[in-house]
């Protein structure tokens, strides 16, 4: 099978990041890589814009560093308060998800996430207070608290043995 050697000009998923020169075979660099802009050949040209590319590279990373940071410190200090609708006994009717959890920030903070940088072990389906590990950047974990309260007042437990009449 013929390979080429490409210089990827933007993150592929399992292929590599920016600026990253991979071998690849011939018809998919031909056919997808090259044509879309994704790659360019490995040439003398090529290396020199390889330079231009890792310099874009290095600073679109410190900058999704920095905004990941500074987003961390935000949610710490921001409880995120959601409304369910429960039953008589105060039971949650389904459960809250990480994508409930997301749109229920860009609805509230306007703090556009994605789903799958907040880590759940598992649905939430009790009500309270809970802490969710939010990952924003692979050197950057965060903590959001969040209150899962009732839509529907609960029912005040009656006192047994206690008599009120006047």
């Amino acid at each position: 099978m013929a390979t080429v050697e490409v210089i990827l000009t933007e993150p592929i998923p399992g292929l590599g990041a920016e600026s990253d020169k991979v071998k690849v075979r011939a018809g998919y660099a031909r056919n997808y890589l090259l044509p879309m802009g994704k790659a360019i050949l490995l040439t003398e040209a090529g290396e020199r814009r390889l330079a231009r590319l890792r310099e874009r590279r290095v600073k679109r990373e410190a900058e999704e560093l920095q905004s990941s940071q500074e987003l961390a410190s935000t949610l710490a200090k921001i409880p995120l308060k959601i409304t369910v609708r429960t039953g008589e006994e105060g039971r949650m009717f389904g459960a809250v998800t990480a994508a409930t959890i997301a749109q229920e920030l860009k609805q509230q903070w306007d703090v556009d996430l994605d789903r799958r940088k907040i880590h759940l072990e598992a649905p939430i389906k009790e009500l309270g207070e809970h802490e969710i590990e939010l990952r924003l950047h692979p050197k950057v974990h965060a903590t959001l608290k969040v209150v899962i309260e009732s839509s529907t007042p609960l029912p005040e437990p009656e006192t047994a043995g206690e008599d009120v009449s006047a």
